[in-house]
């Protein structure tokens, strides 16, 4: 295998406020919990493993002119990342309260400075890194009206450019709102599309996870359905299925999971391996990061 070129991501910086819970929620009253602050965001957490596994890699995003957004920045060029951070005046860091479980969470968003990131400040970062040989994008991006823009300019000008293209399609909820055809004619033709069983549901109907992936290989070129606990799926146009099974480890926060998932596939991938390997580091990262508290590698 090779050292992958540079690879950009495109997408969310937020701040996580992380309550791991000690039992189940108890509406209206006290549930005890371990509550941690930091870096999150789908993009921003998987530049973060990127650049742990040693590959070059440039966040895209967007941040408020506040306190938040510089903590989120310095904390990611602390971590390797080179950051092509837009700030905004006047608009909050994204925010998310996380309440985890051993093995969910719920996510309660305030997206700030997120829905303002523009296509013009997409291609002026894609511009800067002529060695870009991928762009990842995070699908939040696409699933809000006002960053919808940055997301389509960023995989139109990643293909104009002759860089290959990955979506992680993020969220079940949204994309229901925006609905699977939408979502489907904005990411075809990426080379990589990932999906958790919840996405592939909505994207493909209730099949079992090897139909869902060839039922969205008409869209995408190579489809990667991650099931959690019982492994992940890899299906391409060549009606070629990998089935890799998960680690298994004590579960102690699963955020950032799929993430560091996508990072070790990603950058995998793009070394040459071949999907079995490449879902088996994939794996081995999403069990690493179930392990310990927080979306990003400990340092």
């Amino acid at each position: 295998m090779t050292r992958p070129a540079r690879m950009v991501v495109v997408g969310d910086v937020i701040t996580d406020v992380v309550a791991v819970l000690s039992g189940p929620l108890a509406a209206g009253s006290d549930t005890g919990a371990e509550i941690s602050i930091g870096g999150g965001g789908q993009a921003a957490n998987t530049a973060a493993w990127v650049a742990a596994q040693r590959v070059d890699v440039t966040l895209v995003g967007a941040v408020g002119d506040d306190d938040a957004g510089r903590d989120r920045v310095a904390e990611l060029e602390r971590a390797g990342v080179d950051c092509a951070i837009e700030r905004v005046e006047g608009v909050a860091t994204g925010t998310v309260i996380v309440l985890a479980t051993d093995d969910e969470r719920t996510m309660v968003s305030q997206r700030g400075a997120n829905l303002r990131l523009t296509g013009a400040h997409v291609e002026q970062a894609l511009a800067a890194v002529p060695d870009a040989g991928h762009l990842h994008l995070s699908a939040y991006t696409l699933l809000d009206a006002g960053s919808r823009d940055a997301g389509l300019r960023a995989l139109a000008a990643a293909r104009e450019r002759g860089l290959t293209t990955s979506v992680d399609a993020a969220s079940a909820a949204p994309l229901r709102r925006v609905g699977a055809a939408a979502f489907l004619s904005w990411v075809r033709d990426v080379d990589l599309l990932l999906v958790n069983a919840d996405e592939a549901t909505v994207l493909a109907g209730g099949l079992d996870p090897a139909a869902q992936g060839r039922a969205l290989s008409a869209t995408a070129r190579r489809v990667v359905v991650k099931r959690g606990g019982a492994g992940a799926v890899w299906v391409d146009r060549t009606a070629a299925v990998r089935v890799a099974a998960a680690r298994r480890v004590a579960v102690v926060d699963v955020t950032g999971a799929g993430d560091a998932f996508a990072a070790g596939l990603l950058t995998a991938w793009l070394a040459g391996a071949t999907p079995a390997a490449a879902l088996s580091r994939a794996t081995d990262l999403g069990a690493l990061a179930v392990s310990t508290v927080g979306a990003r590698p400990q340092p």
